[in-house]
């Protein structure tokens, strides 16, 4: 493991004091608030330099090593590194926020935006009525979303597994013009979902044609993540050239052991891509366990019409030994029963099952694991949250280093208090960003600390067009965060979630200070954003 002395020296760093100035008093304040004396990373990719910040009005007014002027605060941030505002490329957060617009799990891990809108799902009543709740609701954290392919398909065909008729097409892409035309950054798809699982390769290319102008990413959660995962990401290559638009791929996992030796392959049709002119990149969290649903562990097929279609199936002995077959067959990929573990439910009398691994818990029940999923999914409508275990560390190393991928955290957003901390959710809901600035920059040395920040800033800054975030540049928004190299970590875990970060002691959202010394300060600042024409 790296010593912390030899991180610091590497980095730049000399101490690790964080501090007020004391007021300035008889001088006309120019600046609203300048850090001194930080390491500051640009979100370009390069090593820290020493330098001052200066932020007036919400906008960075300067950079440079010792800057004139003065600010109506002042904080030395000798021995800290100084950053642009994460930006999360793939995230949920926004389901949460009207329940808790503090975005305290946000906040704290040095997020300042979120890309919502993902897995082919976003509001139904549209970009615009959502970017408007968004701006109403002042939430603590800048909001941007994507338009859900899955959503439109729901709108105008609903669950059913068929293809759309050229009338339904036709308004799927009028949709999709309109949400793009009322702010939405790009479009996702969730093919693992139901309705999305129902959208034919034709349909895609055709809802994706109105981002080729915009230059704006079609994102997908594609249909396979294991044993056909190098099938699906032909198919969302396919989607991104037939439609002439960017390409990323949502969490690039390989996913089961057998399938942990097809990530050259992955590499490769990924850069293959790119040599014909696809701009083809990929995001992916920093854990080993993805979350979804319960019902994800059963074929699509099988949740054809929606939840009560699939909980009649599941009845149904003409074709319920099959979907057991398939079922049984997923969970033989994920390693077993206990690599399933529950993370909610919806029925009250199964709080006991959340955070509990499947095979442990039903051996404790004295049920059999299979029949205990049903009576979960029967009980909770099939609203019954999940976490699978069944991935490699030295890929997750490997795909966060390569050129072409971006951090994220395809989580909520939560709090240790309040009507957010409920459930066992996946922690990466809550430490994603500084795990990888702690895991595999500090102590696995996956990658740099300045190749860390630009896939946290820069890269997906540029990715959905928010020409102003993302960069520490004169006359860009000025969100940024603080931290420390030597001790930035996550804290959050699978058997206990609702724990901050550490290391992280400020946060700016456009130019006003979010987070002071692990503190929660000030007014709510973020905003609707939208992507650049």
């Amino acid at each position: 493991m790296t010593s912390r002395r030899d991180f610091l020296a590497a980095t730049g760093a000399a101490s690790l004091a964080l501090s007020r100035a004391p007021a300035l008093t008889g001088l006309a304040a120019e600046d609203d608030l300048i850090l001194r004396n930080g390491t500051l990373f640009d979100g370009t990719g390069g090593e820290g330099r020493e330098a001052d910040l200066a932020l007036r009005g919400g906008r960075i007014r300067a950079v440079g090593r010792h800057l004139g002027g003065h600010g109506r605060e002042e904080i030395d941030c000798r021995g800290l590194a100084v950053a642009p505002g994460f930006i999360d490329i793939h995230s949920h957060g926004e389901s949460n926020l009207p329940d808790d617009p503090r975005a305290e799990s946000l906040i704290r891990q040095g997020i300042t935006t979120i890309i919502a809108g993902q897995d082919g799902d976003s509001a139904a009543d549209g970009v615009a009525a959502f970017l408007g709740r968004m701006t109403a609701l002042h939430p603590a954290v800048n909001v941007a979303t994507m338009v859900g392919l899955g959503t439109l398909r729901e709108v105008v065909i609903g669950d059913a597994d068929r293809p759309a008729t050229a009338g339904e097409l036709a308004r799927m892409v009028a949709l999709a013009e309109q949400a793009l035309a009322d702010g939405a950054c790009g479009a996702s798809s969730g093919l693992e979902y139901v309705p999305g699982a129902f959208a034919p390769r034709e349909e895609l290319i055709a809802l994706c044609r109105p981002l080729a102008r915009r230059r704006l990413p079609y994102a997908t959660h594609m249909r396979n993540e294991d044993d056909r995962l190098l099938e699906a990401i032909d198919e969302a290559v396919a989607v991104a050239e037939g439609a002439g638009c960017p390409l990323q791929v949502s969490h690039l996992k390989t996913q089961g052991r057998r399938n942990w030796g097809k990530l050259d392959d992955a590499f490769a049709r990924v850069a293959a891509a790119r040599a014909r002119g696809t701009d083809a990149a990929f995001d992916r969290y920093p854990y080993v366990a993805y979350q979804t649903g319960l019902t994800n562990l059963f074929p699509a097929w099988s949740r054809d019409g929606g939840t009560d279609a699939f909980l009649a199936r599941l009845a149904d002995t003409t074709v319920a030994p099959r979907i057991e077959t398939e079922a049984r067959a997923k969970v033989e990929l994920l390693g077993g029963w206990d690599n399933v573990m529950i993370t909610s439910v919806r029925d009250t009398a199964d709080r006991g099952a959340e955070g509990q691994r499947l095979g442990t818990y039903a051996a404790a029940q004295g049920a059999e694991p299979y029949a205990l999923t049903l009576g979960l999914l029967r009980r909770s409508a099939g609203s019954v949250g999940m976490v699978g275990f069944a991935m490699s560390e030295e890929n997750l190393d490997r795909i966060l280093a390569h050129p072409q991928g971006m951090v994220c955290s395809d989580g909520g957003s939560y709090a240790v208090d309040g009507p957010t901390r409920r459930g066992s959710p996946h922690p990466r809901g809550l430490g994603s960003f500084p795990r990888v600035l702690g895991r595999y920059v500090r102590e696995r040395r996956a990658l740099s600390l300045g190749q860390a920040v630009r896939k946290m800033s820069a890269y997906p800054a540029e990715r959905v067009r928010l020409a102003d975030r993302g960069r520490l540049a004169r006359g860009m928004a000025a969100d940024v965060v603080v931290f420390d190299p030597a001790t930035v970590a996550d804290r959050a875990t699978f058997e206990q979630p609702f724990q901050y970060p550490v290391g992280i002691p400020l946060v700016v959202v456009n130019g006003v200070i979010a987070l002071r010394d692990g503190e929660r300060v000030g007014q709510a600042s973020g905003r609707a954003l939208t992507p650049s024409a």
